[in-house]
């Protein structure tokens, strides 16, 4: 009876430990499945980072093409007369700031580019890394755990198995004393009883020792499970789920390194934007205006009364209307259809004495006078300008002729270079007949020389036109002054004989009405020889240099800074204005260079546009 007490106690104590097993377990289960939770959510916080830093790339992408565009939109067109306009100072500060636009975008290009290779492309690999990773840890996770859990099974089955013999073997236990006790049971059957009672009895005692070797070998697995296998596990993934955490803070001050480290070179294009605007010179762009549309002529001076009632002598001042300084013979007025201009290509006079005609009768004279002179050239309103620019004013007209001149000279050296090469790869030819033909190139050749030859009669008919126009501009001294008096009284060409009926036009050029052709006559002028005993020009004014002038051309005068001099000629519009010291020293300075004071009640003071 002792022995069975002793069984059910096991039996009884067997029983409870399997509630607590069980409940560790699922708690084991619980803790992977919030491991496993939060660990997703942290992938997806680096997928969401990850897409936030692709798009701002994108947007960095698409500024910088904005700004790009923005920039090409408003740069000049090559070989376009936008691109004149290029030469003044504001001008060229708006070009330099698209220029460090253009630059300002290439720096954002650089944020896009590095945020897409430095945080979106290596967070994108690392979170492919952290999922094999995260699904490594969590597979020996479960592994581990089903490994428990079986070996659980396995104590189960073995301690079932010990519970149904114990019970055998009370049972039989009970039958055996029952047989014994009775006395109308046989030995025979008796004793057959006490064997099954002690068999089961024996199979009682195997499984028990199989059961407590399986239960020792659980606890085994199950203090390696819960002590090394689980923690370590739990471990590894604490420092997946560290280095996630540190990998996206590293990834943010990426995110602001690529940002800073662009800042100087932004810094330098917004400075040089700033140094462009300070470039700025409001007194030289106006000045490349006045250079640009300054037409050369000089302003009609003021028409004197004609008293009819007595002999009319006119007192011609310094800017009357003459070309010379004759002794008073007829002299062409022009009287043209825009708005009663008169356009005077003239030397002033000195004395009312050199008037012997009045304005009337020497325009009748013009007008009556049998014409010597033809215009051909018919200029159409909006059509193309003749070939020597004959349409423009004097001054504009040189311009556009230095143009053309220097134009051609580039390319005849165009053309000079070609041949040049030729030249020597015929040579080459020659020295190495193998390499090629050395006549294949006389024919080109000769086309070059035919070309240099006829562009450089071009530039002699251009040239010449040049000297023409530069003869009728205002001199800058004495010497071509006269001249260029002498010069505008027998001057036969078609744009003074075309002058009558020419117009202006807002583009600077003058035209005239279709197919019309005006004819005029140009008289002949007389001169004398009085410019040989001229008198000294008389004071209009004084003034005061501002910058030294180191006069070292033919009719310049050298002065100081500060000085004080006299104004005998004011500027005609070929920025230079003649000044004197003494009786014996005079001569032109750049009228940059000086500061006018005008007498305004001087005989000789005159207002120039």
């Amino acid at each position: 009876m002792e022995f069975s007490f002793a069984r059910r106690d096991i039996v009884r104590l067997l029983k409870q430990p399997s509630r607590s097993i069980c409940g560790i377990t699922d708690q084991t289960e619980d803790q992977f499945d919030n491991l496993e939770k939060h660990t997703q959510w942290g992938i997806d916080v680096l997928e969401k980072y990850i897409k936030f830093v692709k798009e701002r790339a994108e947007i960095e992408l698409s500024y910088a093409k904005q700004l790009r565009n923005l920039s090409k939109k408003y740069q000049p067109k090559k070989n376009s007369k936008e691109e004149e306009e290029y030469r003044y100072t504001s001008t060229k500060a708006f070009l330099a700031t698209l220029n460090e636009i253009n630059d300002y975008a290439g720096q954002h290009e650089v944020i896009s580019e590095n945020m897409t290779s430095l945080i979106t492309g290596e967070l994108t690999r690392y979170v492919q890394e952290l999922k094999q990773e995260r699904k490594s840890h969590f597979h020996d996770g479960r592994k581990a755990q089903q490994h428990i859990e079986t070996c659980w099974k396995q104590l189960e089955a073995s301690k079932r198995r010990f519970e149904r013999d114990c019970k055998e073997a009370d049972r039989a236990q009970q039958y055996f004393e029952k047989m014994d006790a009775d006395i109308n049971v046989t030995k025979a059957d008796v004793e057959k009883a006490r064997q099954q009672a002690q068999l089961r009895h024996q199979m009682a005692e195997d499984s028990k020792a199989e059961y407590s070797s399986t239960l020792q070998k659980f606890n085994s697995e199950q203090h390696d499970h819960y002590y090394t296998h689980i923690p370590n596990i739990f471990q590894k993934i604490q420092e997946m789920e560290e280095r996630r955490i540190v990998r996206i803070g590293e990834s943010m001050k990426t995110f602001a390194e690529v940002d800073r480290q662009v800042i100087p070179i932004i810094g330098k294009c917004l400075d040089e934007i700033t140094k462009a605007a300070e470039s700025v010179d409001h007194k030289s762009d106006s000045q490349m205006v006045i250079e640009a549309f300054k037409s050369g002529f000089e302003p009609p001076g003021d028409i004197d009364f004609e008293d009819f009632t007595q002999p009319m002598k006119r007192t011609i001042s310094e800017s009357s209307l003459s070309n010379s300084r004759g002794d008073g013979k007829s002299e062409p007025k022009f009287g043209s259809k825009s708005k009663g201009k008169l356009w005077p290509f003239i030397k002033k006079n000195k004395s009312p004495k050199q008037q012997k005609e009045p304005l009337s009768h020497r325009f009748n004279e013009f007008m009556t006078s049998k014409p010597k002179i033809h215009c051909f050239r018919s200029l159409k309103r909006g059509g193309a300008g003749p070939e020597d620019f004959s349409n423009l004013p004097p001054e504009q007209r040189r311009k556009k002729l230095q143009q053309k001149v220097d134009e051609l000279n580039r390319d005849i050296q165009k053309e000079m270079d070609q041949r040049d090469a030729l030249t020597k790869m015929k040579d080459v030819y020659i020295k190495n007949p193998q390499m090629g033909d050395a006549a294949s190139v006389d024919h080109r050749l000769a086309e070059l020389g035919q070309n240099i030859e006829k562009l450089r009669l071009e530039v002699q008919k251009f040239e010449g036109w040049l000297a023409e126009v530069e003869g009728r501009l205002p001199p800058r001294n004495e010497q071509a002054r006269r001249q260029s008096g002498l010069y505008e009284a027998q001057n036969t060409s078609a744009v003074n004989s075309c002058a009558q009926d020419r117009e202006s036009s807002p583009d600077g050029s003058y035209t005239e009405e279709q197919s019309q052709e005006t004819e005029m006559k140009v008289p002949a002028t007389d001169f004398d020889d009085e410019f040989d005993d001229e008198e000294p020009l008389p004071t209009i004014g004084t003034c005061k240099a501002l910058y030294t002038f180191e006069g070292q051309n033919e009719g310049t005068i050298s002065v100081a800074e500060g000085e004080m001099l006299y104004v005998i000629e004011e500027d005609k519009g070929d920025g230079w204005t003649r000044i004197r010291r003494n009786e014996d020293e005079e001569g032109y300075v750049p009228t940059s260079y000086v500061e006018v004071y005008l007498d305004k009640n001087a005989k000789g003071a005159m207002t120039y546009i």
